[in-house]
């Protein structure tokens, strides 16, 4: 259970970061980048995603998608249970070079939870019982693009704890790959106009 001090320190660390720079960052105007509400259907390996955006970088995902999952006894790849926690770092930077930030288009860093169940898999090496589970508790870096017309593509790697039932427990990487449209109405690409007083 050492790898469970790591992933709780991460966890901390972001949310006292999101918390100390709430009421600096969102302002009277809302949340400033991130979308408020976003649903996202996956065209590779049909899926859906919501992510709710907390603060003006910090959002919370839950999504049905494939994943792979690589560890010390082998590897799955199937449809799995995503739950994120994202900070976004890199709103600014994106802005600053004329990138958009609609769809919150960023990249992210966080903590992470994913689960594979037996029937929902596609392939595996494991040495597993018949309706085996297996649960990844980790943290993961990301990256989203979503463009004008709503394309997404949202790529993630991760490492950490797998917990396993019927299957052996053990430590590895995370793959997750989407590729999808926004079916939620996104925030303006135009530029905000404000006004001048003479």
């Amino acid at each position: 259970m050492k790898i469970l001090k790591p992933i709780v320190t991460c966890f901390i660390l972001l949310n006292s970061i999101s918390m100390s720079s709430q009421y600096a960052s969102e302002g009277a105007g809302g949340l400033l980048d991130l979308e408020r509400h976003q649903v996202t259907f996956n065209f590779l390996g049909p899926g859906i995603r919501y992510e709710l955006g907390l603060f003006r970088n910090l959002s919370a995902s839950t999504s049905l998608s494939p994943a792979f999952g690589y560890y010390q006894s082998g590897y799955t790849f199937g449809f799995a249970w995503h739950t994120r926690v994202r900070y976004y770092h890199n709103f600014k930077q994106r802005k600053d070079l004329g990138n958009t930030v609609t769809g919150n288009s960023a990249n992210y860093i966080g903590p992470a939870t994913t689960f594979f169940w037996d029937p929902l898999q596609i392939a595996n090496n494991l040495d597993a019982d018949k309706g085996f589970s297996l649960a990844f508790y980790g943290a993961v870096y990301g990256l989203q693009r979503t463009n004008k017309q709503g394309f997404n593509i949202n790529i993630e790697l991760g490492y950490g704890y797998y917990d396993g039932f019927g299957v052996p427990s053990g430590h590895g990487a995370l793959l997750n790959f989407t590729l999808g449209w926004v079916a939620t109405k996104r925030k303006s690409t135009d530029p905000i106009k404000v006004p001048l007083d003479n």
